[in-house]
């Protein structure tokens, strides 16, 4: 049976077992709360976050969220959301119990007033907020005091596709005060500007996936004419949906359902993808099936973020959820869904992150929905960070809580063998090995238990191929003799 077949039909009976398997979940989720094995499997799991509430634009004072883009958590603690539909930029205290003010109207550097028109993407530093005013076709970099500073507009260069409107969706901003614009109808990247305004080209690009029909098309291009070559169709990389920045690094991600190359992505300051050599799948597998839809989704990631801990959390419009990883691109947890209820999502559309939050906005719901951390997920996350950091036996401890909690959790297996092997018990560390179908672990484990046997026992071993060659040495001494004695015997019988 083709393996992806076979997968798609165990993620769906995985599905259908996770609505009625006792213990998998902390509390009455209305998704199904499943992980991945060490064959790529999905198996029912526990929780390692709950939702807790859901917050809309009257539960903060103010009229109701329409078709709200984005949510970013400022460095005073602060909550701001870009209410597209509404022309807004609403601000909130930490808690998301009330609004703090409404940003709808700016002034200009020559004391004009500006007003925003859908609104999709925001970002703010200490002393800066940059407001990505998609309709206005800029990017607004304004002050504290709500003063525009400067205008990011369509770019007049020849790097720039000038019948390409200028269409920004998201924004970022560096230390040193580089602006990264995504524009929804760009797909060569994102588009960069230096702390005076100036455009600088593009930053991010995805890759074409190399499927069978591109290398075809490419070889047969080999064999046409200029003319004919120049009337075929180009292959596009799919564009930047999102992005988050976190330090040095630059986290992006596409929402293209139907390319796997370049979904996410960890650019250094030159544009290189640290994660291009990780075997990695971000979202599902494999195609799941949905029973509450009754339907196969592909993942599709819209809205990526860096956690304070390092976790990347990759938001899945598709299938409504959310999948954490640790810092190494591990998965951690897979969280939310498609539902009514709270917990699910209609049209996810941004996350963020603080502390053991998770924070999702629904462009659709209108609704902010908070999920905090079951003790299943502090549990994971402490043995997470300790192994990630070296601290393997320190590790040790965690990681059998979260075995004891849910034995599906495959890098729990990991992380006892690679305990295990540090503290030279190489028997258990090839045991836990075996089950996580850790190939590495294991043979390091058995070639320390061989060398570990050895030690022990090399003084008997010794003696014992000693004394089996003295034993050879001794028996072939004595066929000898006996040879002799025979010839000498028939010797004496032919001479009488």
């Amino acid at each position: 049976m083709n393996k992806s077949i076979r997968r798609l039909i165990v993620s769906a009976l995985a599905c259908l077992l996770l609505s009625g398997a006792a213990g998998t979940t902390a509390s009455a989720e209305p998704y199904e709360v499943y992980n991945y094995d060490q064959w790529g499997d999905a198996v029912p799991s526990q929780a390692g976050y709950i939702p807790e509430r859901s917050v809309s634009g009257r539960d903060l004072g103010t009229t109701a969220f329409t078709e709200p883009s984005d949510i970013f958590l400022a460095p005073d603690g602060l909550f701001y959301i870009a209410d597209s539909g509404n022309d807004r930029i609403v601000v909130c205290d930490a808690e998301l119990t009330e609004k703090v003010r409404i940003i709808d109207t700016l002034t200009m550097p020559d004391g004009t007033k500006t007003s925003l028109s859908v609104p999709q993407g925001v970002f703010v530093t200490e002393d800066t907020l940059y407001i990505a005013d998609s309709e206005n076709s800029r990017v607004l970099v304004c002050g504290t005091d709500g003063k525009v500073i400067r205008e990011l507009t369509k770019p007049e260069s020849a790097a720039y596709d000038q019948n390409k409107t200028f269409m920004p969706k998201r924004v970022i901003a560096d230390k040193a005060g580089n602006v990264y614009v995504v524009l929804g109808n760009i797909t060569t990247g994102a588009a960069m500007f230096d702390p005076d305004g100036n455009f600088t080209g593009f930053y991010g690009a995805n890759r074409v996936q190399p499927t069978a029909e591109i290398i075809s098309d490419h070889f047969s291009g080999l064999f046409i004419s200029d003319e004919k070559r120049a009337r075929r169709t180009r292959n596009i990389p799919s564009g930047i949906t999102s992005f988050d920045i976190d330090g040095d690094f630059i986290f992006t991600c596409s929402s293209s359902s139907t390319q796997t190359t370049d979904t996410v992505k960890k650019l250094n300051a030159a544009g290189k993808n640290i994660f291009a050599d990780k075997e990695v799948t971000f979202g599902d597998y494999t195609p799941m099936y949905d029973t509450s839809q009754n339907r196969v989704l592909s993942s599709a990631i819209t809205d990526i973020d860096i956690a304070e801990d390092g976790c990347i959390n990759c938001l899945d419009q598709t299938s409504g959820r959310i999948f954490q990883y640790d810092e190494e691109c591990g998965l951690l947890f897979i969280t939310g869904g498609i539902a009514k209820q709270l917990g699910g999502f209609t049209q996810p559309a941004a996350i963020e992150s603080c502390g053991e939050k998770l924070y999702v906005l629904d462009r659709t719901k209108n609704t902010v929905t908070v999920f905090t951390e079951t003790e299943f997920g502090k549990t994971v996350h402490k043995a997470s960070s300790l192994h990630n950091a070296g601290l393997y036996e320190e590790a040790l401890g965690p990681w059998n809580d979260v075995l004891r909690m849910d034995g599906n959790y495959y890098a729990a297996y990991v992380g006892v063998a690679s305990a295990l092997l540090r503290q030279e018990d190489y028997r258990g560390a090839m045991k836990y090995a075996k089950k996580a179908d850790a190939g590495r672990i294991y043979n390091k484990a058995f070639e320390g238990w061989r060398r570990q046997w050895l030690r022990e026992n090399g003084g008997m071993l010794i003696l014992g191929i000693a004394a089996v060659i003295a034993a050879a040495v001794f028996l072939t001494r004595q066929i000898r003799k006996r040879r002799r004695k025979g010839e000498s015997t028939d010797d004496g019988s032919q001479t009488g």
